[in-house]
């Protein structure tokens, strides 16, 4: 998340990922995300993205109607926690008396880390949470349990009921117990595209011990329940850049969407967030590569491709493109009016060189060829000094299911 594009890019659909041609060479080459993991960091400290999208998915929090037991959240792609707690801070404004449980996915230790870091001062404000970190696989982890009965018995379910009455108690108590994630948040690589996938099905269940009388019907249970028989059903699911771009639509339905929006509840609303290109980030991409087009499925494609693959299976779906603020927003790359000028210093140049490549999803390989000569740094200047700094455009629509 969320861009990560999951804890973000197509890291474990499934073992069939397809490949993409690479542009250059024509074979199939998977882009993998652990590959560019500094390219990440990066990008979410030097952009105001996560801001933007959780102020988008702020707007969707007026239209919930919860039920009890509990306000119920999915995010589909955790990544370092930013996204998400800013929403809770919101869901907790909205909602101050009403128990979470909160369903994150993610298959990253390193962000699972970083996540964990933030939900000590949540459990302070909001002690009725639950928070539940997985790295299911997105057909399973609304439903937390591996699709496949034979995973059951290797599924990992580690329970922790945080003690105290602080956020420094909570945040020991999340600081020891990354040790055991360690053990049971392993991957493996995909022979077939490189991409990680769980070694074992986990779940960390997170709550506050002296809530759970309180919360004894929102706290999951590990019981040896069929998959079939488990039916999720979330108020708010949070989907932002969940797939790599490239994807085709029918794709991006069958192995993310379709099963993230039919876990959604009676009144319940997904908001899917994508990149979507038209912006100075993409001058610069097109200033080294013309014929780029990364972003193959706007919003209007991917809601077509929905209504017709879950017109059988979830006829009541409804889709919403613009919503009340319209489907674009955009975020902007951290920068100083001085640091703009005539002159534009190296970092400044690389961090916005970094962000374009890194939102159109540009192999490693190209990068590096790219980065022979400065032509690469001579656009990049071109483009900030022109536009009085860099800024990206996402687009979003929201799929809810009338109550």
């Amino acid at each position: 998340m969320r861009r990560k594009l999951q804890s973000d890019w197509m890291l474990d659909l499934n073992e069939t990922t397809p490949g993409r041609p690479d542009d250059i060479g024509g074979a199939p080459k998977a882009f993998r995300f652990f590959d560019n993991r500094e390219k990440y960091l990066l990008f979410v400290t030097t952009c105001s993205e996560k801001w933007a999208v959780a102020d988008r998915v702020g707007h969707e929090l007026r239209h919930l109607k919860p039920s009890p037991p509990a306000l119920r959240v999915f995010d589909a792609g955790m990544g370092d926690g930013s996204v998400l707690t800013r929403v809770l801070r919101e869901m907790h404004c909205r909602f101050p008396t009403i128990p979470f449980q909160v369903v994150a996915k993610e298959i990253s230790l390193e962000d699972v880390r970083l996540s964990l870091d933030k939900i000590a001062d949540r459990m302070l404000e909001h002690p009725a949470t639950v928070f539940v970190a997985t790295n299911l696989y997105y057909s399973e982890a609304p439903a937390l349990r591996p699709r496949d009965p034979a995973k059951l018995k290797d599924f990992n379910w580690l329970e922790l009921p945080l003690k105290g009455r602080t956020s420094h108690e909570f945040d020991e108590q999340l600081r020891e117990v990354q040790s055991k994630l360690a053990d049971i948040w392993q991957t493996r690589t995909s022979p077939k595209t490189g991409n990680p996938l769980y070694a074992k099905p986990s779940a960390l269940v997170i709550y506050r011990e002296d809530q759970r009388f309180v919360l004894d019907q929102v706290i999951p249970r590990p019981d040896p329940v069929r998959f079939e028989d488990i039916t999720p059903a979330y108020d708010l699911i949070i989907a932002s850049q969940p797939y790599r771009a490239r994807q085709p639509a029918e794709f991006k339905v069958d192995k993310v969407l379709g099963p993230l929006a039919k876990s959604l509840a009676p009144n319940g609303r997904m908001i899917v967030i994508q990149s979507a290109g038209r912006d100075p980030g993409m001058e610069i991409v097109h200033g080294l590569w013309p014929d780029e087009r990364p972003f193959a499925t706007p919003a209007h494609m991917l809601v077509t491709t929905m209504r017709d693959m879950l017109a059988q299976s979830d006829p009541d779906l409804k889709y919403d493109e613009q919503g009340e603020t319209g489907s674009l927003f955009r975020f902007h790359l951290h920068a100083l009016p001085s640091e703009l000028g005539e002159s534009i210093g190296t970092s400044t140049l690389l961090a916005a060189w970094n962000a374009a490549v890194y939102v159109a999803q540009i192999e490693d390989r190209r990068l590096t060829e790219a980065m022979t000569d400065s032509k690469y740094l001579d656009v990049t200047a071109d483009v900030l000094r022109r536009n009085g700094g860099l800024w990206f455009l996402d687009e979003a629509f929201v799929v809810y299911r009338p109550g």
